[in-house]
């Protein structure tokens, strides 16, 4: 998410995938999206067969996939080098726009200045940035500001260039109002010119200058005419006529410079003028039907719904001022964050949260370092874990180096599983194979296990928030059998019998428990089934929704039609302020079924605000009038029976934009605006500014705050390479998220033992761990066994045929699996070196209908510093005859 949220405002898709079927140029990077998200992949093959003008399909992939048969052009990228390859791409586009800048102005066609206007208007190119910044460039690799010894950055030396702020600016403040107003600063420096050495732009061009094809060629292994053609195909497919898009997934999130890869996309879509374009965009490919609710709606430790971050001890969050002062950016929409967590907080705690004690800031407990997956398997193999929740999750298999993870299991003292059957995590202390191997003995593990069985989609009502932010309502069609019950109901009545437990409890610690809204039970709308205390999933969406606060009745007020309703002073309720109109009017909105040929704002409801296109200001000119293809667009696809004038524009007649989407912007504020440097909120930007939740309107192509490894993407070595890196001296990413634990060991670089580059990946046919597939025998039919893919030439080093038994090892683990000897997958020469790629998909484990070896035993412990995200798309292995 930090990605595109540090590029753009918000960490989501910025575009939906029936769009892509006005797409004139696709690029699919880091995702197989016809095997994993065929669905959306729909869209791309309607792209694909338009007549006239068919899209341009691109696939850049270490391994020849179903989306590389369909794909015009397939380019071999050696996994953990796409920073390289995009990088290459950038260098490309910012000559083109050299070649603009030197063109008089007289000869600057209707092109050029398209390309001029979004990249000096709409992104923060011409922005200045302090003299304190030294780039990799100058520093060997590295950013200004890096701190060896404690393998850290100070991100302020990247900071913009400003005037000093006015001391009174910097008061201290008393109200919420005045805190957010105190905040207000300086805007940065500005070049419009592009010539200033600082401004962003002249530091773009000299950060990927070494990012040739050439380069591309010897650290990518892809060949340089394929990646001119590449570029060719997105600069000449995008512009006012025409856009291009990008579609990634877990390719590019698994890796050590994971953001910083979905960084490099970001800045290349700015450059290219694809934001908030239809046709445009990024489509970030969540991994299945709720993973964007999930992060929405916050099971990240990090964040609360709607992504406020979570009070930390480690910062200035002693009281809510503080935490008002510390999280809100006032010079955009986020400067309306004192509404969005005072209405948090009144949703959680009621009555009990006064303006007098700060609307029960003091009852959240604060953060005091990293509690995601990763920190929290390593801190419970110490045993400094009691209990572990294990709910639609499956970390024997599933955990990065899940040999350590079911070893770490049997460190604690209980473990709940919820699921659909017995799964591998639930069993790990009686058949896992370090009990087959002894490492384990059943009889001195004391981790008391309880299996709970949970139920099924079609066992309750509840809604998925997709791909594309797309929030779809799901009915409930019977009841679950015997003793199987939903999530939901495990989660209330767990609460419920948590809050009668410390009902009377005199103590202070309790009161957050005792204070907690937790009245989710509608008994009438239950009557017709079986379970009679199932909680109303309506009620939970209302609350997320919001509502005005009625004292002494929670849930009751009206429903907030939109997060502008929201305030600051206990009056409103609201537990995800994103979501804010999905309850509008009382009626669910997410079980709207109006759909129609492209934008469909009647199916379903997007967050924010029901919006389909994010940015989609910048799909009108600075004078707010379509560009082109957006014109021709909209004469397609009539809207009740009459053309609009543009996908988004501002109608000088009724003094508002309007268009075929929600407007992501101002309703009433002019494209003429100009930016008031004292105001507040979006009162600071122009009326030509998109990037509505950036400080100063604009796309980020360098990231001046928000990200802990540098503000332009660099590309790195995987953690675990074969080759040393050959753009910078530095190897690795310098502040890489490492667990020098036992049980976890790393490859050296060039290790001789393990010559090869492994990437896990997923298959139709089964579904992440395998818990929902693998117990089912059409589908394991379909793919009965693990195998590992593997190149002819390897296979021939080797001296194992297609079928035959290989056993892959790693530092941490060795597994058997039957070879695929495929010429989809291909050797990577890297100047003089071959290097093999192997392929395995990471479905099986030891239980269900069809088992297998655990792949996730080959991988290891290491994070991307940003989210901690683990590295499983590339590591290195050792393949041998088994």
């Amino acid at each position: 998410m930090p990605g595109l949220g540090t590029s753009y405002g918000r960490g989501g898709a910025t575009t939906f995938a029936a769009d892509l079927q006005h797409s004139d140029a696709i690029l699919i990077m880091g995702s197989n999206m016809a095997e994993c998200h065929p669905v959306a992949f729909r869209w791309v093959m309607k792209a694909k067969a338009r007549d006239p003008n068919p899209c341009k399909l691109i696939h850049a992939d270490p391994r020849f996939t179903r989306t590389s048969a369909m794909a015009n052009t397939y380019a071999p990228v050696r996994a953990g080098s796409d920073i390289v390859f995009l990088g290459a791409l950038i260098h490309h586009m910012v000559d083109q726009y050299e070649r603009i800048l030197a063109k008089p102005e007289a000869e600057r066609d209707a092109r050029d200045k398209f390309f001029l206007d979004y990249l000096i208007h709409y992104t923060n190119s011409a922005s200045i940035i302090t003299e304190d910044f030294r780039d990799t460039e100058d520093n060997d690799g590295v950013f200004s500001g890096f701190q060896p010894a404690q393998r850290r950055y100070d991100a302020s030396k990247w900071r913009y260039e400003t005037d000093p702020r006015d001391a009174a600016s910097a008061a201290a403040p008393e109200t919420f109002t005045t805190a957010v107003v105190s905040l207000v600063g300086p805007p940065a420096h500005q070049d419009p010119t592009l010539t200033h050495e600082r401004c962003v732009f002249r530091i773009l061009k000299k950060h990927f200058q070494r990012y040739t094809a050439q380069m591309v060629e010897e650290v990518c292994g892809t060949a340089q005419s394929t990646f001119q053609e590449v570029a060719h195909t997105l600069w000449s497919n995008s512009g006012p006529d025409r856009t291009s898009a990008i579609c990634y997934a877990v390719g590019w999130t698994q890796h050590t410079t994971g953001v910083q890869m979905i960084r490099a996309a970001a800045v290349l879509q700015l450059l290219l003028g694809n934001i908030g374009r239809p046709g445009g965009g990024i489509l970030a490919l969540r991994g299945h039907a709720t993973i964007q609710g999930s992060t929405d709606i916050a099971t990240l430790y990090n964040l609360h719904p709607g992504y406020l971050n979570t009070p930390s001890a480690l910062k200035r969050h002693d009281t809510l001022l503080d935490y008002i002062r510390a999280e809100t950016s006032a010079t955009s929409y986020w400067s309306n964050f004192p509404k969005f967590i005072v209405s948090q907080l009144k949703a959680w705690f009621g009555d009990a949260a006064t303006a007098a004690n700060s609307y029960a800031y003091d009852f959240l407990p604060k953060i005091v370092g990293d509690h995601s997956h990763m920190p929290m398997m390593v801190a419970m193999a110490r045993g400094d874990m009691d209990g572990f929740f294990a709910m639609g999750q499956n970390p024997a298999v599933g955990g990065q180096n899940a040999g350590f993870q079911r070893k770490a299991l049997a460190k604690l003292k209980w473990l709940v599983v919820r699921d659909l059957y017995e799964t591998e995590t639930a069993s790990f202390w009686k058949d896992s194979p370090e009990v087959q191997s002894g490492e384990l003995v059943p009889r001195e593990i004391q981790t008391e296990v309880f299996f709970l069985p949970a139920a099924a989609v079609a066992e309750m009502d509840g809604s998925f928030t997709n791909t594309q932010r797309l929030v779809q309502w799901h009915e409930k069609a019977v009841d679950p059998p015997e003793d199987a019950r939903s999530d939901i109901w495990f989660t209330v009545h767990l609460g419920r019998r948590l809050k009668e437990l410390y009902r009377e409890s005199p103590l202070e610690r309790d009161r957050p428990i005792q204070s907690l809204v937790w009245i989710y039970v509608n008994e009438a709308a239950n009557r017709e089934w079986r379970i009679k205390d199932e909680p109303s999933a309506e009620l939970i969406l209302k609350e997320i929704n919001g509502y005005t606060w009625t004292p002494g009745r929670p849930l009751e007020g009206a429903p907030a039609a939109s997060f502008a309703d929201l305030k600051d002073d206990g009056t409103t309720a609201c537990g995800a302020w994103i979501y804010t109109g999905i309850y509008a009017g009382g009626r669910n909105q997410a079980a709207n079924r109006r759909g129609d040929d492209w934008v469909s704002l009647g199916w379903g409801f997007s967050w924010p605000a029901n919006r389909r296109l994010m940015y989609n200001r910048a799909s009108a000119d600075l004078a707010g009038n379509p560009w082109p293809k957006e014109a021709r667009l909209a004469r397609e696809h009539p809207r009740a029976g009459r053309a609009l004038p543009g996908f988004v524009y501002w109608d000088a007649a009724q003094n508002r934009w309007m268009g075929l989407d929600v407007p992501d912007f101002p309703p009433t504020k002019r494209p003429s605006a100009p930016a008031q440097p004292r105001g507040v909120g979006l009162d600071y930007h122009d009326g030509a500014s998109p990037f509505i939740m950036k400080g100063d309107g604009k796309g980020w192509l360098y990231v001046p705050a928000g990200l802990v490894d540098g503000p332009l993407p660099t590309h790195y070595e995987p953690y675990e390479s074969p080759v040393q890196n050959t753009v910078y001296r530095q190897q690795n990413n310098p502040v890489t998220i490492l667990y020098n634990v036992p049980g976890n060991p790393y490859a050296p670089v060039g290790s001789r033992e393990f010559p090869h580059v492994l990437s896990t990946y997923r298959l139709t046919e089964h579904h992440l761990s395998g818990t929902m597939s693998r117990w089912l025998p059409w589908l394991a039919e379909l793919q009965p066994e693990l195998f590992c893919e593997l190149s002819p030439e390897h296979a021939g080093e080797i001296g194992v045929e297609n079928t035959g038994w290989v056993v892959i090892s790693t530092p941490r683990g060795s597994i058997r699996a039957k070879a695929l000897v495929t010429r989809r997958i291909q050797p990577f020469r890297l100047r003089e070196r071959t290097v093999h790629h192997v392929g395995l998909p990471w479905h099986w484990g030891y239980k269900g209908v069809s088992t297998g070896d655990v792949v996730n035993n080959l991988s290891a412990l290491v994070g991307d510093p940003n989210v901690n995200i683990h590295e499983a798309k590339v590591f290195v292995c050792d393949v041998r005859k088994g």
